[in-house]
């Protein structure tokens, strides 16, 4: 997606060969017109499924999954990190490893937002080793729900969670996917013609 690749070259910032920053858009001031064009390419890719909940995790994924929610007309449930009050039991849940923050934090889900007669799209700012997507994928699997593929604005193409997902069957959908960060520069992967 040209579009969010020139908002990365234009404001992200390669913190080091691993760490890409895009807080003026996406993980803490957001970009409502690049979200929305967000959630109508998510919805142009996956025109082809018929989606009854979108799936993420708190917090960064929630603005892009609203925009494809209301394209395609589907609530949008996400994972949450925090213990809570409201969310004590009759709960699905999984453990997450953050690679940008390095801690395991354990994600819940309210068993009366998911059901197996759902077909879900789970939706992720970042993809790098995969484990925010599995747990996610774990969730939707507890819930007996069919999982029809995975949206991501920004896939780190050099660590290896898309491979391996991709590897398993997992259809995979990245808007950008990000080559190398070396030396301060953002490079993508070039698209396949298809």
């Amino acid at each position: 997606m040209q579009l969010l690749k020139d908002k990365i070259i234009k404001e992200g910032q390669a913190l080091s060969s691993t760490v890409l920053k895009v807080d003026t858009f996406l993980n803490h001031q957001i970009d409502p017109l690049l979200m929305k064009e967000i959630g109508h390419e998510f919805a142009t890719r996956f025109s082809d499924e018929v989606i009854t909940k979108v799936l993420t995790i708190e917090s960064s994924g929630i603005a892009p999954s609203t925009m494809l929610g209301l394209e395609i007309g589907a609530p949008v449930v996400f994972a949450r990190k925090r213990k809570s009050l409201t969310l004590s039991d009759n709960l699905y849940t999984s453990q997450v490893h953050s690679f940008t923050k390095n801690v395991t934090s354990d994600i819940a889900v309210s068993r009366d937002f998911l059901n197996a007669d759902d077909n879900i799209i789970i939706i992720d700012d970042f993809l790098a080793n995969g484990e925010a997507v599995k747990g996610l994928l774990d969730i939707a699997a507890q819930a007996g729900a069919h999982v029809v593929g995975v949206g991501i604005v920004i896939e780190k193409g050099f660590q290896d969670g898309g491979k391996k997902l991709r590897e398993q069957g997992v259809r995979i959908e990245s808007l950008a996917i990000v080559e190398s960060l070396e030396e301060g520069k953002v490079t993508f992967v070039e698209e396949e013609t298809k």
